[in-house]
């Protein structure tokens, strides 16, 4: 069971009243736009505001903000306390909902600052829309940070140039979206999978910087049952991958690769790849060349591969089964 809250309900519950005694127990739903409308609802204007004044749901409940389509010029922030909010775009396609931001490590100080937006709560998830960092060709800039155990994304884009998407922590799953730039952009030491997506390279560079620091880490990248496909890349090409640390995991399996992929697959940043672990199995397209790969990457059998499935690369202890949540979502 769910309840509707309007601003009124939202200001109620701050104060500790409610509307109609409504259960705590229940989830929240709220509205996110950027004109009052005409159906009666009053939303907030931001999405940060909602995440900041909307009614904590109950115990076993999840806010759902409902974002009406727009582009959202704002930093999100989705903190810890925040556990189980489902952002959810309401427009046909995640391109009518836009959360973008134009910083980058330089006017931040950090990489670490420069993301749209920003995702530490466990049980996140997002569908049906778009995070961007439009700072360009002008060093890291991050369209989303994720440092959150159990997150979903389903139907989002994630657009940027370097660093796009922060895979930080956690276990992660990515399905049917489109992860766009050049240069590590993605990037990270959880453990994540982007499932049936589009991984659009931009420039010349590397899709993948992993930071696993030891092989006994359960993390790594998989790119499944995807593509790879490319922009006008000038007669240049760009590697799967390269070691943000000495360890990293990346394994492409069943996924299409484009023409621009160096023979080698892979780049050892300069270092002594000897505990690099990057594999693939299955691929297909002109950018699939086992014979030509790099002598420490190695393919996969079948079932080797099939260690690398959601069910069983994302299970944990806790059994997760982010398939099975994320169908659940529109």
């Amino acid at each position: 069971m769910s309840v509707r809250f309007s601003f009124l309900a939202t200001i109620l519950a701050g104060m500790g009243l409610s509307q109609a005694g409504a259960a705590r127990a229940q989830d929240v739903h709220v509205d996110v736009g950027h004109d009052l409308g005409t159906d009666g609802v009053t939303r907030f204007v931001h999405i940060q505001n909602a995440l900041d004044h909307a009614p904590e749901p109950g115990p076993d409940g999840r806010l759902f903000i409902h974002v009406r389509p727009g582009t959202y010029d704002e930093r999100v922030f989705v903190s810890r306390s925040r556990r189980r909010t489902t952002l959810l775009g309401e427009g046909k396609t995640p391109a009518d909902v836009v959360i973008t931001g134009n910083k980058n490590a330089a006017t931040t100080g950090s990489t670490f600052f420069s993301e749209t937006a920003e995702i530490l709560a466990d049980d996140f998830q997002a569908a049906n829309l778009s995070f961007e960092n439009t700072a360009g060709r002008t060093g890291q800039a991050l369209a989303i940070s994720v440092t959150a155990d159990r997150a979903i994304f389903k139907h989002c884009r994630f657009l940027g140039y370097q660093e796009t998407v922060f895979a930080n922590d956690g276990r992660q799953y990515y399905v049917d979206s489109y992860i766009s730039g050049a240069v590590d952009f993605i990037f990270g030491n959880a453990a994540a999978v982007f499932d049936h997506s589009e991984i659009h390279v931009t420039a010349a560079g590397y899709v993948t910087a992993q930071s696993r620091t030891s092989d006994t880490q359960k993390t790594g990248f998989v790119i499944l049952r995807s593509r790879v496909t490319e922009g006008d890349l000038g007669g240049k090409k760009f590697a799967l991958g390269r070691p943000w640390r000495d360890h990293a995991r990346v394994v492409f399996i069943g996924t299409e690769l484009s023409a621009s992929v160096v023979p080698g697959g892979w780049n050892d940043w300069g270092k002594d790849p000897v505990h690099v672990d990057f594999a693939e199995a299955g691929n297909t397209g002109p950018g699939a060349n086992p014979s030509a790969r790099v002598p420490w990457s190695h393919q996969l059998g079948a079932g080797a591969a099939s260690r690398y499935l959601p069910a069983a690369f994302l299970s944990g202890d806790d059994r997760w089964n982010p398939e099975a949540d994320a169908a659940k979502l529109p």
